[in-house]
């Protein structure tokens, strides 16, 4: 451990000197820096920069965003992907105001009890905003700490992460956690790097790296491979109805419950069949491109159509006009690509 020590303030003295300026980096204000984080997990850091300034203009505190309609929050969240994070930011907003009086608590354990907040998300608020010597242990501080030590210990393992958290908090400098907690985000996102060859020529504590020295680093981290995804195949249907697109809000519980989507269906269902149970009984099919879109651990095969409805549609489906959607109603990635081409073919067939 004390060998690990060492490297805490050359770490320390380049962060300072070569930190990225980003947005959430000029502030202490815990709500903002809850909310980078959120919006950080499974997204890049030039993706977040516009949603992170846009979300702030609209709901600048804990309580408006409390206090906002769920379509608000899910309409500013729309790319962002996982929507479940900003659904449970609204649900801890609301735990601040009746647990906390409005304020973000300061300790550790409360902050660790607020929806959707894990040790590493408490350990980035904590440190940052209070000042508390806690450690954050993302993909990147694995990845950073098992090539200094050589730990040969499968990153995936929770187990894994917790010695890793204590091992860093033990090291912690008494002033400045933050800053040490962002120095090793920093050197595993723009130096240590996780795909190709690391920079190790620019990384300022080269000479502590075991894996450096002993010309093993791409060797660490260890990591279990992932499962295979599960396909699923499904025919996805832009309907048209002069001025109007359908949506509906997806009923089926796992990925994108309660969001709204284009109506689709698993593709071995009969499409003339299928648009009769929606309330479609006239209508012309054009095929569009297939699309692709890839979770976690599921991936989608879209067979796409364009389906121009003949008679006034019936059913539950919600029909919509470009603009109104584009204000209103937030549409996951997995369908944008086809809304764009629907709206393309719209627009030559008019």
């Amino acid at each position: 451990m004390e060998q690990l020590k060492e490297i805490v303030i050359p770490l320390l003295e380049w962060f300072q000197l070569n930190k990225r300026d980003l947005p959430w980096r000029k502030t202490k204000e815990p709500y903002h820096i809850w909310l980078s984080e959120i919006m950080l997990q499974q997204t890049r850091v030039e993706a977040v920069k516009p949603y992170y300034e846009r979300f702030l203009q609209t709901l600048p505190t804990i309580r408006s965003l409390a206090e906002a309609d769920e379509e608000t929050i899910l309409k500013l969240w729309e790319g962002l992907g996982y929507y479940s994070r900003v659904r449970n930011m609204q649900k801890a907003a609301n735990q601040i105001i009746t647990e906390h009086q409005g304020i973000f608590p300061s300790d550790h354990a409360s902050i660790l009890k607020l929806k959707g907040i894990g040790p590493y998300t408490a350990g980035a608020i904590g440190s940052i905003a209070f000042g508390l010597p806690v450690a954050a242990v993302d993909g990147n501080v694995l990845r950073v700490m098992s090539r200094i030590t050589a730990d040969a210990s499968d990153i995936s393992l929770a187990s894994t992460k917790k010695a890793w958290e204590e091992k860093i908090t033990e090291i912690m400098p008494p002033h400045g956690s933050g800053d040490f907690n962002q120095a090793l985000m920093e050197l595993g996102a723009t130096v240590c790097l996780p795909n190709g060859m690391p920079r190790c020529d620019i990384c300022p504590v080269r000479k502590f790296c075991q894996a450096y020295r002993s010309n093993t680093i791409q060797i660490y981290p260890v990591k279990a491979e992932k499962k295979a995804r599960t396909q699923v195949s499904l025919n996805v249907f832009f309907c048209v109805y002069k001025d109007r697109i359908a949506i509906r809000k997806r009923q089926e519980k796992g990925v994108l419950f309660g969001l709204w989507e284009l109506p689709n269906v698993e593709r071995d269902c009969a499409i003339p069949m299928v648009l009769q149970e929606i309330g479609i009984s006239q209508a012309e099919i054009t095929p569009m491109k297939a699309q692709k879109h890839i979770f976690t651990h599921i991936e989608w095969q879209m067979d796409c159509y364009y389906i121009k409805v003949k008679e006034k549609p019936e059913g539950e489906l919600l029909w919509v006009t470009e603009e109104e959607m584009e204000s209103a109603y937030a549409l996951p990635s997995a369908f944008r690509k086809i809304w764009i081409e629907g709206i393309e073919t719209k627009k030559n067939a008019e």
